[in-house]
């Protein structure tokens, strides 16, 4: 049974307001007939990740990089780091904690010497690579998402503003990381050749159609252009080795979901979660296998004073990929009250990101943000909040017949 909410049949959701889904992608599917050999048993895209083949165009990280390539190796085994930016926040030590668990290994958070043990079987994993930005991520145009949800409704989308945030997405980081990776816009350790590359620019906005709406005018609306990038289609830069991106060919029949998980560096090869707990106190959400043993984890926003995390054992009824989302400013925190409700587009920059997975407590979920950086930090409107990249792994792990706990 392929356990996804049709649009049809989705109930408009209150605390996190989300309903429908789309089907427009970011780029176009990728046809099989122009890969390689090689890459026709994967359809991620071509940064994904070759660990032990040899790279033409590879070239060697100055650094070390120590923290970042313990992030990378546990981004791969499911103890998710949150953004892989070389810094031991918090979601680091979420996922280290969560590492040394499922090891019997003592908790502490740290790097320490039983953990550098543990890890050290994936030494040989580099912290960074080098990859070539496809030549179809400088095609179109990037769209700066609008501050009025009124606005927001009219677009067709509300997809990436710039290259930059696209690429950061793909390899679970920032803008900042990106390019402390590539100073002067190429990747660190590459040679400097004569004169400076000039810095790409957002191309000319498209005009799309507005979206019709039921309870406002029809004023034309122009999008604005988003920020300029810094990177370029064709253009070599060194990025987080994030992997566990292979996605195989007929596991995923919704082609628009497939090309969301290659756009993400997600792959397909995902453990079960028969359990999955989330814990407002350590803003964590853990899965368990059908054995009891950890095999996940990810850090996660949840709930807030004036809607709290609903306490207790739920069950997941069902998950909708790309969503739109029902937006009524008396369920959203901080929202304008006088703001008149609004049916917004999908997209990773939609409210509820990529995915939202439905539990059977009324108006409640779990989903993903149009910004990363602030999980575990800033509150939900209720629900439970996670990168779309971790939404999106996550989404793979869970069934009808997954637990559900929400402790204090």
């Amino acid at each position: 049974m392929r356990f996804t909410i049709a649009a049809v049949s989705l109930l408009a959701l209150a605390a996190c307001g989300m309903n429908g889904t789309d089907r427009n992608a970011d780029e176009a599917e990728p046809s099989t007939t122009t890969m390689a050999p090689a890459q026709r048993d994967n359809l991620a895209d071509t940064m994904a990740s070759r660990d032990g083949q040899a790279v033409a165009d590879d070239i060697p990280d100055p650094e070390q990089r120590p923290v970042m390539q313990a992030q990378v190796v546990l981004d791969r085994a499911g103890f998710m780091p949150g953004v892989v930016d070389g810094k031991m926040g918090m979601s680091t030590v979420n996922a280290l904690e969560g590492f040394q668990e499922s090891r019997g290994l003592p908790v502490t958070g740290k790097i320490d010497e039983a953990t550098s043990q543990a890890l050290a079987q994936w030494k040989s994993i580099p912290a960074t690579r080098v990859v070539t930005i496809p030549a179809d991520w400088g095609q179109g145009s990037y769209y700066a998402t609008p501050e009025d949800p009124e606005d927001q409704a009219r677009m067709q989308r509300l997809g990436y503003a710039s290259l930059d945030e696209r690429l950061a997405e793909r390899f679970h980081t920032t803008v900042e990381t990106l390019k402390a990776l590539n100073p002067g816009g190429r990747p660190a350790g590459a040679p400097m050749p004569a004169g400076s590359a000039t810095p790409n620019t957002a191309g000319t906005p498209l005009m799309p159609t507005a979206i019709p709406r039921a309870t406002g005018s029809d004023a034309p609306f122009t999008p604005q252009p988003g920020p300029a990038s810094t990177f370029a289609a064709g253009q070599q830069i060194r990025v987080p080795n994030v992997g566990a991106d292979r996605i195989e060919p007929g596991r995923v029949e919704d082609a628009t979901w497939r090309q969301t998980l290659a756009s993400l560096g997600v792959g397909t090869v995902q453990p079960r979660a028969d359990r999955i707990v989330v814990s407002k106190s350590e803003n964590t959400l853990k899965a368990y296998d059908e054995a009891g043993k950890l095999t996940a984890i990810f850090t996660v926003s949840s709930g807030s004073r004036e809607f709290p995390l609903p306490l207790g054992n739920w069950k997941i009824n069902g998950k909708s990929y790309n969503p739109t989302y029902s937006y009524d400013p008396e369920l959203i925190v901080g929202a304008d009250k006088s703001d008149e409700k609004q049916k917004l587009p999908p997209g990773p920059n939609g409210p509820v990101g990529v995915v939202w997975i439905d539990l059977s407590k009324e108006h409640y979920g779990i989903h993903g943000t149009p910004e990363p950086q602030t999980i575990g930090r800033a509150q939900s409107s209720g629900c439970v909040r996670l990168t779309n990249w971790d939404a999106a792994r996550l989404a793979q792990m869970v069934s009808g017949s997954t637990k559900v706990e929400f402790v204090a």
